[in-house]
């Protein structure tokens, strides 16, 4: 029973009695690529000295995370902003820079050379990747050597690698997580559930959420690795041959100590070269024995649904997490968040709300705002206009005081709730809270006149009712102004109506319609203020009907006059109210995804057929003396190759699966296999990078295509070695088909020699060298007129 302690102890000694010795296998050739990367991203990397393109995008959101404003981008997820913010802050940068004009000098407390670092980096460590993906793929060294020599060379990965944009790094984890996930893979076959079998797929994972984190573009590769994944493990839950190794290999370091120290294989044979015979004394008394194969194959499962679904979910998480606890502060895009989002914030809405009574109770004074913001934020409001007598249509109205939604705050915005039963226009004490069900009268605060709805065409939407504050003409037009509260988020059915945190429904009590923003502007007898009808509770439920107290006071005045002079002075009492970090992320999740960008079209937008054949280009900036420039343009021999690599695989992948359907097989099993895998990973990391644009409707541009275009650089030197090894027949043609790809390597190195000046813009250029540079008519190449 004590021998295991034992057994400890004497190793721990014969440990001690033993130097320390720490070997390494060092690669050359990804060392030489590191640095060949790193020189070509790096260097010169401060010039121009000045905003480039996109860099005037995300240079006004690194800045907000500095002095820690809060924003609103609808492009991606917040972790591809923040790694540039982290180039700013290890640079010193305070954030007070003009970003407004593409071309204009950074000032002297701009740290340009930290704030291009990270995508430099990505861009330059993207080369030995490539190395190392095609490697893994078990193609040969000159395979791999020739995907990193083409990331090397190819002129627009390195232009956009330069410069504070995203792409760069969208493409280093793009890579990153088939890499990882190759090398988990590998180890698969030989050492399950070890510790780098652990590492890689867990930093598969990791680099799969990083990915989309830093553009949503980023889910389709997360998507391509995790359906390789999924069939990996659908052939491994059907492979009887699986490992007995389980025990003490998988799920449990007891097992691993027991095979390692014991030296015994799963199955009793040899394991590191010693016979069953020889094992010490004892070591039957704990060895663990086999575990079961569908422990082991369950064990194999959940492991890879940890690391490639939770980890990534946690990372995501976390991402908005850091991202939110930065942005702290109110900033200018508040208006579109929720009233309860916006009063988390540090000023803004948060100074204006701060000490406001959180129940609303009969006697408050409200302003109610449309909670979801659709079509635009706006609060309910009248005025003492009224509606005209007769529209423009010839439709006649009720010529009651108009009631609108003001996407501004006024003091017309105010509303008081009062009881229909009483007369009172304050809070009692103690305050009597309203809740959901109750049935209230909304009174204008300035005005005095209640909120009314009744069988009169709106005017604009004629199939809802006009909603007005009643005026009595003294005609057969009764006041309809009892509203039932309907509180849509509530937790049951006695829950309070509390400030910012509900969000209600007013249901008129006769007609049952719902007061909602039609989304029209008025004409200018309205103000050009937005339309609010009450509309039928069975024509649906809508996001323009829910509505939220944001601003609130408890009314002490029954005099109108005091009145007035109360809704013009802020309150003073203290209660807080902090959102959850689930509820603010939920928000600010939809919030991103249904924001509205501006989609106007661009001079440089270009559509997805353009991009294969690289008919286009972007003039990302211009000397403002000089010819001297930097485009985006690619290498058009690799370009051009590549989309010859992609069509060749395809035919020739069909052509062999036809065959094999036939019992011809013309590839051993194993190179069939690594030619599939390498065609799902490059074709289809390629595919699921490129065709989804054909779907979009927004601007696009040539930058968006080169993470499909990096997986078929990978995809391209496979595609050579396949037919030097299998389609040539002879010795001459080998020697004759490697003297063209030596020639067609030679012929891509000039083209990317010939469009330096272009790339990294730092010589100025004749008009007739610009010329000559021109090989396609529909490049934009910048001549000055003298």
């Amino acid at each position: 029973m004590r021998i295991l302690p034992v057994l400890h102890f004497y190793s721990m000694l014969e440990f001690l009695q033993r130097p320390v010795v720490v070997t390494a296998d060092v690669n050359l050739n990804v060392v030489a690529l590191t640095l060949l990367g790193l020189l070509s991203r790096l260097w010169q990397l401060t010039y121009p000295r000045a905003v480039v393109f996109d860099e005037v995008y995300y240079g006004q959101y690194i800045s907000f995370y500095m002095k820690r404003v809060f924003f609103l981008d609808g492009s991606g997820p917040p972790f591809g902003h923040m790694l540039l913010a982290l180039g700013g802050y290890l640079g010193g940068f305070d954030g007070n820079f003009l970003w407004n004009r593409i071309g204009a000098e950074y000032s002297s407390n701009v740290p340009v050379w930290s704030l291009r670092l990270l995508p430099a980096l990505a861009g330059a460590l993207s080369v030995p990747m490539a190395y190392q993906i095609v490697w893994e793929l078990r193609f040969s060294h000159c395979a791999a050597m020739g995907a990193a020599l083409l990331m090397l060379i190819e002129n627009a990965l390195i232009t956009q690698s330069r410069l504070m944009l995203l792409e760069s790094v969208l493409i280093f984890f793009n890579l990153l997580a088939v890499l990882s996930y190759l090398k988990f893979s590998n180890s698969q076959k030989h050492r399950p559930f070890s510790l780098s079998w652990w590492f890689w797929l867990t930093l598969t994972g990791v680099a799969c959420s990083c990915a989309v984190g830093i553009k949503y573009m980023g889910v389709f590769t997360y998507l391509l690795v995790l359906g390789v994944a999924a069939v990996h493990t659908w052939h491994l839950i059907g492979d009887r041959t699986l490992s007995h190794v389980g025990a003490n290999g998988e799920c449990g370091a007891a097992g691993r100590w027991g095979a390692e120290v014991g030296g015994a294989g799963a199955f009793g044979g040899r394991a590191g070269g010693q016979p069953r015979a020889s094992r010490p004394v004892g070591a039957a008394a704990w060895t663990q024995p086999p575990l079961p194969r569908q422990v082991r194959v369950l064990c194999h499962v959940l492991a890879r649904v940890l690391a490639l679904v939770g980890v990534p979910v946690a990372m995501y998480l976390l991402f908005f997490y850091v991202h939110l606890m930065l942005l702290y502060r109110s900033g200018p895009h508040d208006q579109i968040m929720s009233s309860a989002f916006q009063a988390s914030l540090e000023g803004g809405l948060a100074r204006v709300t701060q000490g406001q009574p959180l129940e609303v109770a009969y006697g408050s004074q409200v302003t109610l705002k449309n909670a979801f913001g659709k079509p635009v934020p706006c609060w309910l409001h009248s005025h003492q206009s009224t509606y005209p007598m007769i529209y423009e249509n010839g439709r006649g109205s009720s010529h009651q005081q108009q009631v609108t939604c003001y996407p501004f705050k006024d003091v017309n915005n105010w509303w008081i709730v009062k009881d229909p039963g009483r007369h009172r226009l304050e809070v009692s004490s103690p305050p009597r809270p309203v809740r959901h069900g109750d049935v209230v009268q909304l009174v204008h605060g300035m005005t005095s006149r209640f909120l009314n709805t009744h069988d009169v065409a709106a005017p604009l939407s004629p199939h809802s009712q006009e909603v007005s504050c009643y005026v009595d003409y003294n005609i057969s037009m009764p006041a309809q102004n009892l509203w039932r509260l309907d509180i849509v988020n509530r937790d049951a059915d006695t829950d309070v109506w509390k400030t910012i945190l509900s969000e209600v429904r007013l249901v008129h009590l006769n007609t049952s319609a719902v007061l909602k923003v039609s989304g029209a502007h008025l004409p200018d007898w309205g103000f050009r203020q937005l339309e609010v009808v009450g509309e039928k509770v069975s024509r649906g439920h809508h996001e323009s009907a829910v509505w939220t107290v944001e601003e609130h006071r408890y009314g002490k005045s029954q005099e109108q006059k005091e009145r007035e002079l109360e809704l013009h002075s802020p309150t003073q009492m203290d209660i807080s109210r902090n959102l959850s970090f689930m509820a603010r992320f939920s928000e600010l999740q939809w919030r991103m995804l249904t924001v509205r960008t501006d989609d106007s079209e661009h001079k440089y937008s270009s559509t997805p057929l353009d991009w294969v054949t690289l008919d286009t280009n972007i003039a990302y900036w211009l000397h403002p003396r000089t010819s001297a420039q930097i485009h985006l343009l690619g290498n058009v021999v690799i370009w051009a190759s590549a989309g010859l690599a992609t069509v060749l695989y395809a035919l020739l992948f069909f052509w062999y699966l036809l065959r094999r359907r036939r019992n011809i097989c013309d590839l051993p099993e194993d190179c069939w296999l690594r030619w599939v895998l390498a065609g799902a990973l490059c074709v289809g990391g390629w595919a699921v990078n490129y065709l989804p644009f054909f779907l979009m409707d927004k601007t696009l541009f040539l930058y968006h295509y080169l993470p499909a275009l990096t997986f078929q650089i990978l995809l391209l030197p496979v595609v050579l070695q396949h037919v030097g090894d299998y389609l040539c027949r002879s010795q001459v043609q080998s020697g004759l088909f490697s003297a063209l790809v030596v020639a067609w390597y030679a012929a891509a190195c000039h083209v990317f020699n010939a469009l330096r000046p272009l790339t990294y813009g730092n010589r100025s250029l004749s008009p007739s060298e610009l010329r000559a540079l021109r090989w396609k008519d529909s490049w934009d190449i910048l001549i000055r007129k003298h």
